[in-house]
């Protein structure tokens, strides 16, 4: 599945996405949620949603427990898929998507190591899944989020997402967006 994809800010069909801000370069790789570089991002992910929402560190059996409880199988084809990005080679971000239903896809796990925000990773990862939405037929992109991701909020709202009312009752679903991709 080691299937590169294009983005908004380079779009072509062969499957990369990359995104230059002066010197830095992002490139996002759709590939398996199993790979070591997916898996140790989903990692660092749990880690710190964990973390923020426990406020204080969490542990390695916590964390093993998250991914256990939260499967990553669903963001696979042909309902979806998963993402890492990569600034400068190095394996810095990642997301997944999924079909909720044939017009409307969900983000999920997305994350960017907290070294590289600010660098046009998240900009470069939302591009890549959004795209891959659409290559799946989907017409907008729903997420959920808490409050306390102020990041991942602001990020949203920059690439023109919207809050709008509850479309599920995830147990941390705190804030609702959706973004048309017309």
């Amino acid at each position: 599945m080691n299937e590169k994809l294009r983005t908004a800010h380079t779009a072509t069909s062969t499957g990369t996405a990359t995104t230059t801000t002066g010197t830095t370069a992002w490139e996002v790789t759709l590939e398996s949620f199993a790979t070591p570089d997916a898996t140790a991002l989903r990692r660092a992910y749990y880690a710190e949603v964990a973390g923020r929402y426990w406020e204080r560190t969490a542990t390695e059996a916590e964390i093993d427990q998250g991914m256990l409880d939260d499967p990553a199988d669903g963001l696979v084809p042909p309902t979806g898929c998963f993402a890492v990005g990569r600034l400068d080679g190095r394996p810095r971000a990642c997301g997944g998507i999924r079909l909720l239903d044939p017009v409307t896809a969900e983000l999920t796990r997305i994350y960017v190591d907290p070294r590289t925000r600010g660098t046009s990773g998240g900009a470069a990862l939302l591009a890549a899944l959004e795209e891959a939405a659409r290559a799946l037929g989907a017409g907008r992109v729903r997420l959920d989020t808490r409050s306390d991701l102020v990041e991942a909020r602001a990020l949203y709202a920059r690439h023109g997402y919207r809050e709008i009312p509850a479309y599920n009752s995830g147990p941390y679903a705190q804030h609702w967006f959706e973004k048309s991709l017309g």
